[in-house]
């Protein structure tokens, strides 16, 4: 099978499959879809000539209704409308499900960038030893948060894993009850969830899919790499937002962060009582068996009661089963002790804590908080701070600040904000005490401008009575493009800090470093943003070495390529020698999760890709940046931001976004717990958006803004110049410049300006949707330029046939949801039509859920 070509592959598991199952779906009787199945065939048909004719959004939803409905009211129309988008809904679950159940067909599992390739590679080249002691200490960590960019709910993800089973399997009738089951669970969140809720979601994945997948690469490593022999080394890493990450989320309470902790540890101390039933089956000898019977009583009585006081650890756990494996060896000549082995390894990887809890908070917001809690302890006459400690310089108040120590009162504290931040520090060390160390053990600063930012975080940590060392990663979170340029200069001064060096040294000499790419993006466009942060990671890693201190990035990479997605592993492998790779770490969110990691063979394949992308950059290549190349990208970055700048300043940057997208209609999709933007303003502050509204803004109008917009200048600006050549020369040479404009390439071919066409007449945003397809067009022509392709994401036509594929099923939905903008637009001219505005509204909303989940390749 996979000696075919993997076009061919993916046109028989998935495009052939989709046809058939979905001519089944089309047929299938559904309680409010009674005709639906049979008239969207030919609304799409309207949609695809109307398009090619030059149609808007409202000629051809008012042409269908002419050409195949007799004289429909209003209402009949709008309900005929809402039933279209159910049905589109389900349709792209049940594309997602195909694709899912092809994915070991359609890609390669022992291919490049798998394990079994890199050991091979690593052997024939006498690479082994040098394979080895890159494994030792090299990890990937894979950060799960809940960031609202997928709308399927519990139940749906039950069911694309049962059609995902039943599609492997062909069987037809259970695929039919599925369908039928898909066509009467409800998609739409009546209220928005909690971050607990968002949390059990999350854990959903855990216990599914990483539990499994996990394992069985490490368990290979250690087979095939070392021989058998034990690793003292996880490899793989698991961490966790919902419940912990309080940046913009007034939702996340120290109780629910306490909830997710405990729900996190009780998952997998379930998931271990499960193991243990099914080797008590095979151990049935001497001395093995009481030792599993034991374990099995206290896993069950943690499980079922959560006990205030814990007696239970990792490490106790660990101790039996060492002794167990020992009585194995000695006197039962190792019978099953592969087995026991793999058990083990579980429990060395997830210990108590399953993955580790974040706290994440804005600088602002501690600033504030931290700022009250010195003038309420003076106010008792406390002495910790001196009297004019808020009115001393930055540098003296750093001094304080690293020697301070206490155990201060919550409840002493007069904000709300101070108290929050202060119980959110004793929920840390409560988890610590519960699911051991890793349970909760790193403190990330959003929005982190100064070194005072990180002291005042490291001191109130240490207000809250942490005995000795601190047990806690302080890491700093560097997103806007001032920001990533003043990173070297802050982290200067703290490793200057010799207070703050010494907690690194308790520490292995470690300092995790956090860049974020969705606001970067959002601040100076897609180049810079890039550049910026590849800029930074060099700059952050001379400074470290400088200080014999190990530098670990942290990328808050989103899904779509315009918030530091796409094809993330070819990333890695291309960063070369200046820039510190012994792991990697990265957000992981939204449609992403599902799309890279939703079954056992993607998780499996994408977290092997991330693991062999280190290993290629470490082992392999080094993929270094010359001078000449150095000055080119500084150029175009420099261009663009330029272009992109001058963009975001136009007068009607931001009541386009406002009027002609979807950006209000996300706050109202309960998709998600955490508000659209920081403040409570209702004007519409740039600084306060959040970037998952603003990309996804642009990309439900299918522009795609983020991802592209200055590219196009900035290269056309080497084509005046008669320099065009360079940049080719750059392209061949680059690894790292390849992977970024094959990225903005994704972005490109998702992109659809016939969609919005019709707004180039519209009297106030004619100019500025002309400006955005102008820089389209020449962004897209001299990428096809520069690679010498003749269409977009040519050298990736599975990926590209994906996108196509899924681009084409939303065709409808994205035709409705201009057809319901315009509506609303035409209806606010006059008073009076405050309950058609409102239907058209919810007709808005409702079709951004299958628009964005159609979106899910986009990593």
């Amino acid at each position: 099978m996979s000696a075919l070509p993997k076009l061919t592959r993916f046109n028989d598991n998935v495009l052939s499959k989709y046809q058939i199952y979905n001519s089944i779906f089309t047929t299938l009787p559904f309680d409010t879809i009674d005709d639906t199945g049979v008239l969207l065939p030919l609304l799409h048909k309207v949609c695809e000539s109307g398009f090619k004719l030059e149609k808007n959004p409202t000629e051809i939803v008012e042409h269908f209704f002419k050409k195949y409905q007799e004289n429909p009211t209003e209402k009949e129309k709008s309900d005929l409308l809402f039933r279209f988008i159910q049905f589109i809904e389900r349709q792209v679950v049940l594309f997602d499900a195909i694709e899912d159940a092809a994915f070991p067909i359609v890609n390669n599992m022992d291919g490049f960038g798998t394990l079994r390739n890199s050991k091979e590679t690593a052997f024939l080249s006498n690479k082994k030893d040098e394979l080895k002691a890159h494994l030792e200490d090299f990890k990937v960590r894979i950060v799960l948060t809940a960031h609202p960019t997928q709308f399927y709910p519990g139940t749906i993800l039950g069911i694309i894993t049962d059609l995902d089973k039943a599609i492997q399997n062909d069987d037809l009738l259970l695929i039919k009850k599925l369908l039928a089951q898909l066509g009467k669970t409800p998609f739409y969140k009546k209220e928005k969830p909690t971050p607990f809720d968002e949390a059990v979601s999350l854990v959903w994945y855990l216990e599914h899919v990483f539990y499994h997948s996990v394992p069985k690469i490490y368990n290979y490593i250690q087979h095939h790499i070392y021989d058998g022999k034990p690793i003292d080394n996880e490899i793989i890493d698991l961490g966790f937002w919902p419940g912990g990450d309080r940046d913009g989320n007034p939702f996340v309470t120290t109780k629910i962060t306490l909830d997710v902790a405990e729900k996190l540890r009780q998952t997998i101390l379930r998931s271990y009582y499960r193991d243990v039933r099914r080797l008590k089956r095979r151990f049935t000898f001497d001395g093995v068996q009481d030792i599993l019977a034991r374990i099995e009583k206290r896993l069950y009585k943690h499980v079922v009661r959560s006990y205030s006081k814990v007696n239970f650890s990792q490490k106790i756990l660990l101790e039996e089963l060492y002794n167990a494996r020992q009585i194995i060896v000695d006197k039962h000549q190792s019978l099953f002790v592969e087995e026991l082995n793999d058990f083990i390894n579980k429990v060395r990887i997830f210990g108590f804590h399953f993955a580790t809890l974040d706290i994440r908070q804005d600088s602002r917001v501690h600033h504030k908080a931290f700022v009250q809690i010195v003038k309420d302890l003076q106010e008792q006459g406390d002495t910790t701070f001196p009297d004019n400690y808020l009115n001393l310089t930055a540098e003296e108040q750093i001094n304080i600040l690293s020697v301070i120590k206490g155990n201060i009162d919550p409840s002493i504290l007069s904000d709300e904000t101070s108290v929050k931040t202060i119980e959110s520090i004793y929920a840390l060390k409560e988890i610590q005490q519960r699911n051991g160390e890793r349970g909760a053990n790193r403190y990330i600063i959003s929005n982190n401008q100064t070194a005072l930012n990180v002291m005042e975080t490291f001191a109130m940590l240490n207000l809250c009575g942490f005995e000795n060392e601190l047990p806690v990663d302080v890491i700093p979170l560097f997103e806007t493009v001032e920001d990533l340029e003043n990173a070297e200069e802050v982290m200067r001064i703290l490793y200057n800090n010799k207070t703050y060096r010494y907690h690194l040294s308790k520490r292995k000499d470690k300092q995790t470093i956090m860049l974020g790419f969705s606001d970067g993006t959002k601040d100076g466009g897609y180049l810079m943003a890039n550049w910026g942060i590849f800029k930074a990671k060099e700059a952050l890693t001379r400074i470290s070495r400088e200080f014999d201190i190990e530098v670990i990035f942290f990328d808050g990479r989103g899904g779509p390529p315009a918030r530091g997605g796409g094809k993330t592993h070819q990333f890695y492998a291309s960063l070369g020698p200046t820039i510190e790779d012994k792991e990697i770490q990265l957000t992981i969110q939204g449609q992403t999760i599902s799309s890279n990691f939703g079954t056992l063979n993607s998780s499996q394949y994408n977290l092997e890709q991330l693991i062999s992308s280190g290993i290629k950059n470490e082992v392999f290549t080094k993929d270094q940046l010359n001078d000449h190349h150095r000055e080119i990208i500084e150029d175009l970055a420099s261009t663009s931001y330029q272009a992109y700048v001058d963009f975001k300043n136009h007068p009607q940057f931001l009541s386009y976004l406002e009027k002609m997208s979807t950006l209000k209609y996300y706050a109202k999709t309960n998709i998600g717990s955490r508000p659209s933007k920081r403040s409570n303003s209702d004007t519409l502050d740039f600084s306060a958006l959040r970037a998952i509204p603003f990309v996804g803004s642009w990309s439900q109008l299918k522009q795609n803004v983020p991802g592209f917009f200055g590219v196009g200048t900035a290269f056309k600006k080497y084509e005046d110049e008669g320099r065009f050549d360079e940049i080719v020369d750059f392209y061949n040479a680059s690894d790292f410049f390849k992977t970024l404009l094959e990225n903005s390439m994704m972005s490109l071919t998702k992109s659809f300006f016939g969609l919005t066409a019709y707004m180039a007449d519209d009297p106030v945003f004619g100019e500025f949707w002309k400006l955005i397809f102008e820089e389209y067009k020449t962004t897209k022509r001299l990428l096809l330029k520069l690679t010498g392709h003749k269409e977009l994401m040519e050298n990736f036509p599975v990926g590209k046939a994906s996108i196509e594929l899924r681009e084409n099923i939303v065709l409808p939905l994205l035709t409705i949801q201009q057809y319901a903008l315009k509506k609303i637009q035409d209806l606010q001219k006059e008073e009076g039509n405050e309950v058609e505005i409102e239907i058209y509204e919810k007709m808005v909303m409702r079709s951004l859920f299958g628009n964005i989940n159609a979106s899910r390749n986009s990593a």
